[in-house]
């Protein structure tokens, strides 16, 4: 019989209304055995165990906290008798813990993320479906080699490529340009592609330091100079386009590489991957300073991967991101 481990954390497929008012607080209360008593008369002949790691809304969790909870799924899963883990957790920040899971947990079976749009108490959650669904996935031998991924209505994904694309939404997670790797239909999983940029970290620590700038219309410097006062260990500017930022910002940049700091230079734009196009001030002279560019990592993923090669003693980062970057 498969043995799955599920992994709880809160967020909203664990969240109920505090009272009967329409304007109640939703906050995670429901504890793992509950959502796996959902599930008894959908995935008969799949052995469950329960580890309530943390209950909380996923806008809560740090990187210690999601290193952490990355750590004891590597320890799941280096049990023989577990075949696959099924992490729940919130939305919010679901693909970056989800990240931070495929670039540290060496194992090649099966962990998958999911959660819900619609709280426990909604009369049309999503939860259990997507819980399911996830189990089917953890226990497919097809699946076994994907590193970490996310589940949502049906649909799986790489959690390199994945983003949540809508608020409320039960559809929210989109892969963009590089798609979904498969679909569960019932029992039946079915894998499309498989991910080529991967690759696994043995970090000691996460680095906490590492800061995510985005950049707007006129933007200033201040925002840099403040952070690397308060200690930043890295900055990365999520950037117009292919990787530019006003002149004033890419001054300060190159002066903050200079003085040792690494600066990471993402796009805000969905699609595309950034390059040194521009000079007066763009990509060419970021790269001239310097700055090192995610390819197409979006500023989120982009510090996850540079939070956790930080973590790595002796570690190139220039290397990590041109190998994983894409």
């Amino acid at each position: 019989m498969p043995r799955i481990q599920l992994v709880t954390t809160g967020g909203t497929i664990a969240s109920r209304a505090e009272t009967t008012a329409a304007n109640a607080d939703v906050v995670a209360s429901v504890r793992g055995e509950a959502l796996r008593a959902g599930l008894h008369d959908r995935l008969e002949g799949i052995e469950i165990a329960v580890d309530d790691f943390c209950s909380v809304n996923s806008f809560s969790i740090d990187l210690p906290l999601a290193f952490e909870l990355a750590r004891r799924v590597g320890a799941h899963l280096a049990d023989p008798s577990c075949d696959g883990v099924v992490v729940t957790h919130g939305t919010d920040t679901m693909e970056e813990s989800a990240y931070l899971a495929d670039l540290v947990v060496s194992s090649k079976k099966p962990v998958v993320f999911t959660g819900a749009q619609r709280s426990a108490d909604a009369p049309d959650t999503d939860g259990p479906r997507n819980i399911s669904e996830a189990v089917r996935l953890a226990t497919s031998p097809d699946a076994v080699g994907l590193g970490a991924m996310i589940l949502f209505e049906g649909d799986f994904h790489a959690a390199r490529d994945v983003t949540k694309t809508h608020t409320a939404r039960t559809d929210t997670f989109r892969s963009g340009e590089h798609g979904k790797l498969g679909e569960v239909d019932g029992s039946i999983v079915r894998v499309h592609r498989r991910p080529v940029l991967r690759r696994t970290f043995v970090p000691t620590r996460i680095e906490t330091g590492v800061e995510l700038v985005r950049m707007a219309m006129g933007a200033s410097d201040r925002v840099l100079r403040f952070l690397v006062g308060e200690g930043a260990r890295a900055i990365v500017l999520e950037g117009f386009g292919r990787g530019n930022t006003p002149p004033v910002v890419t001054a300060a940049a190159a002066e903050i590489i200079a003085g040792g700091i690494p600066v990471i230079v993402a796009s805000r734009c969905p699609e595309g991957r950034v390059k040194p196009v521009y000079g007066n001030g763009g990509g060419r002279d970021l790269e001239r300073a310097g700055a090192i560019f995610a390819g197409d990592l979006t500023g989120a993923k982009a510090r996850i991967l540079a939070a956790v090669a930080l973590g790595c003693e002796g570690t190139d980062l220039r290397a990590v991101f041109a190998d994983l970057g894409g």
